[in-house]
């Protein structure tokens, strides 16, 4: 029985010794020394870190950082990941929230690390990645470890203000990642092309797969995903058969006319997530390559990354709008109404998940954990939670799974899930705004933040780009006099929306 992902990457490690894998741009990295450098790392943090307790990982786009990651595990630890590449200011917040004793950062970044408000101990990847193994030490951290031991955080938006850190255990991830190899037949034949930033949740598959299933990861570097010809031509280069990308993502080479230019030769399956699949542009990849199997997948960070597939079964057009499917093995999907009942077929009501899947929580958070995740109201018999998800579906005649949006101010930009609560509190922390007012218009992709008051753009933007990653800087802003209101006080929305453009 696998207890933990080290037992994934054990066996993995002793079948496939030669075989690649990660790559990035530079080097390459086999199973057997991937396993040798996850040892290193944890040999020297078991030596003093308390197992069970978080890491923070700030390192790269390159092969160590999932190193980083297994070492932090062998240690008896859990990892949280975050990316240097965010402003000071939301750095602090995530550190503030781990309030973690030791961060590894490679030397790239030790210069942002150390003007952090961190006050723990500083660890430099690069001198550890070679450090005695110790194995008689690694064996006593992992025996702390059982499979509801928390494997990582990853923090998504607040809206409070505050990034939220979804802690998942190694059982959810180990569930989901067994549905999803299930699903797209992954074998160790399979060659990805890692799009996602490491530090978030759709990153797991390009880590975790290859470590169950043999399979290899290429980490293209992200100045590419700006150039697909480019893109196109590492894909073929180093042979990539599979992609687990964003919409965003699958989106671009679209858009941009790539496949008027070339076409990755070696691909066999597409599965994109985070936002609706526009179908003009999964139109353009399944008529340059129809035999690629292409998956649209939905779910939360709270349910271990997605819950639902569908495998697109046929050609699409540009007005088709995809289902969001069926639940993954070991998922469950329930429509509740408001008052907590379940929807009748064909009704809508708000996306309820619940199995071995779900989070352990948000860290540091109990309150925001018990408000999410709930008792089960369709069981009085024993304890059952279910995540809401706050996003509303229903069930089609075909039995798949259909979506309609969000319930509340939460929305998916560019891949990433944002609550426009957060770009009011921040907006609001100019003296120069009396009152906003955030809304996203999904058709055209573009933030937009209704103000009042003195602030001009410039002083909003750099506000913004101090405080919060490039995706949540408003594209769009609008000074009113006074925000439109309804006859109960709330602002009206409707209206605002009227500017849209």
């Amino acid at each position: 029985m696998n207890i933990s992902v080290l037992d994934w990457l054990n066996c993995t490690a002793e079948k496939y010794p030669n075989k690649t894998a990660f790559s990035d741009s530079e080097k390459s990295i086999s199973f057997s020394e991937y396993n040798r450098y996850t040892k290193s790392i944890g040999s020297y943090l078991a030596e003093f870190v308390t197992a069970g307790s978080p890491v923070v990982v700030m390192t790269g786009r390159h092969i160590f950082t999932p190193a980083c990651f297994l070492g932090i595990v062998r240690a008896g630890c859990f990892y949280a990941p975050i990316d240097a590449t965010m402003p000071q200011a939301r750095l602090n917040q995530i550190i503030n929230v781990i309030k973690a004793e030791y961060m590894i950062v490679d030397r790239e970044h030790l210069e942002i690390a150390s003007a952090l408000d961190f006050s723990g101990r500083i660890i430099v990847m690069e001198d550890i990645l070679d450090y005695p193994c110790n194995e008689s030490l690694l064996a006593q951290a992992v025996s702390f470890l059982n499979e509801q031991a928390p494997l990582y955080v990853i923090f998504t938006s607040g809206s409070t203000g505050v990034p939220k850190g979804v802690i998942t255990s190694h059982h959810s991830l180990m569930c989901y990642i067994d549905a999803v190899s299930e699903v797209l037949k992954v074998d160790d034949n399979d060659v990805f092309g890692s799009q996602s930033p490491l530090d978030y949740i759709a990153a797991v598959r390009d880590i975790y797969l290859p470590i169950k299933t043999g399979a290899s990861t290429v980490i293209i570097p992200k100045s590419e995903f700006s150039m697909p010809t480019q893109l196109f031509d590492t894909l073929n280069k180093n042979k990539v058969t599979a992609l687990c990308w964003s919409v965003a993502g699958v989106e671009l080479p679209a858009k941009l006319g790539a496949f008027d230019v070339l076409k990755p030769e070696y691909l066999k399956k597409v599965c994109f997530s985070g936002s609706v699949m526009p179908g003009k542009y999964l139109r353009i990849w399944q008529q340059a390559l129809p035999d690629v199997m292409y998956v649209n997948q939905y779910g939360p960070t709270e349910a271990t990354a997605s819950c639902t597939y569908y495998v697109v079964d046929k050609e699409v057009t540009d007005d088709t709008v995809l289902p969001i499917g069926v639940p993954y093995k070991n998922y469950s999907i329930m429509l509740l109404n408001e008052d907590g009942t379940a929807t009748q077929q064909g009704e809508i009501g708000e996306i309820c998940v619940k199995g071995p899947i779900l989070a352990l929580g948000y860290y540091g958070n109990p309150e925001k954990t018990d408000e999410s995740f709930i008792q089960n109201p369709l069981n009085k018999n024993y304890r059952e939670l279910i995540y809401k998800t706050g996003d509303l579906g229903s069930w089609n005649e075909d039995g798949l799974l259909e979506f309609h949006g969000r319930m509340d101010r939460q929305i998916k930009h560019m891949g990433h899930r944002i609550e426009l609560g957060e770009i009011e509190a921040t907006a609001k922390q100019l003296d120069n705004i009396s009152d906003c007012c955030a809304l996203y218009n999904k058709e055209k992709e573009h933030l937009y933040l209704f103000y009042t008051g003195i602030a001009s753009s410039k002083e909003i933007v750099l506000h913004f780009r101090r405080i919060l990653p490039a995706f949540m800087v408003p594209r769009k802003l609008v000074n009113l006099d006074a925000l439109p209101v309804l006859p109960n006080g709330k602002t009206d929305m409707q209206a605002l929306k009227t500017y849209f453009k």
